[in-house]
């Protein structure tokens, strides 16, 4: 089983999913980045949705919306397009995958929480990014960290290179 997860054809089905996962971030980052972005409204309306019968935001993480996203809305009108374009490009090119891959399920996590629902997007996206997260080295096969991680191996972790050299 393990050879079959990673072996070469699982390894072209992963990066088609990674190619593809990133492509829906980057397309999102570069419409907010080109046509200008503003939280407020979202926030906001999170806010709004913790209250009521049946709310759709709990209360504590609209108190953190409140408290911390709203009064740095130009750091989080910032932070979020571009956080979701450089999530893209990394997945896309297979650069720092696995931190591209943590941010864009926090990115999701959170859209979450804020109420997009469970039927959403954000919920697929963040289950593929697990399922990345999980399946191992072959996520990357296909991508620059598989050099990238190789030369950080062995110019920066001495046992780490004596390794990679001993299986040369």
């Amino acid at each position: 089983m393990k050879k079959l997860l990673n072996g070469t054809i699982m390894a072209i089905v992963w990066t088609i999913v990674r190619i593809w996962l990133g492509l829906q971030w980057i397309e999102q980052g570069f419409y907010k980045i080109s046509q200008g972005f503003d939280a407020g409204g979202f926030i906001k309306a999170a806010i709004a949705n913790a209250n009521g019968d049946s709310p759709t935001v709990q209360g504590w993480y609209a108190s953190f919306l409140e408290k911390v996203a709203l009064p740095n809305i130009d750091l989080f009108n910032i932070l979020v397009p571009w956080g979701e374009f450089l999530v893209g490009l990394g997945l896309i090119l297979g650069l720092a995958t696995v931190p591209a891959l943590i941010g864009g399920a926090l990115m999701n996590a959170n859209f979450i929480m804020a109420g997009v629902g469970l039927s959403g997007l954000d919920s697929k996206f963040f289950v593929v990014a697990m399922i990345l997260l999980f399946v191992g080295k072959t996520r990357y096969y296909f991508g620059l960290d598989r050099f990238a991680i190789r030369y950080i191996k062995l110019h920066f972790y001495k046992n780490a290179a004596n390794e990679i050299k001993a299986s040369a």
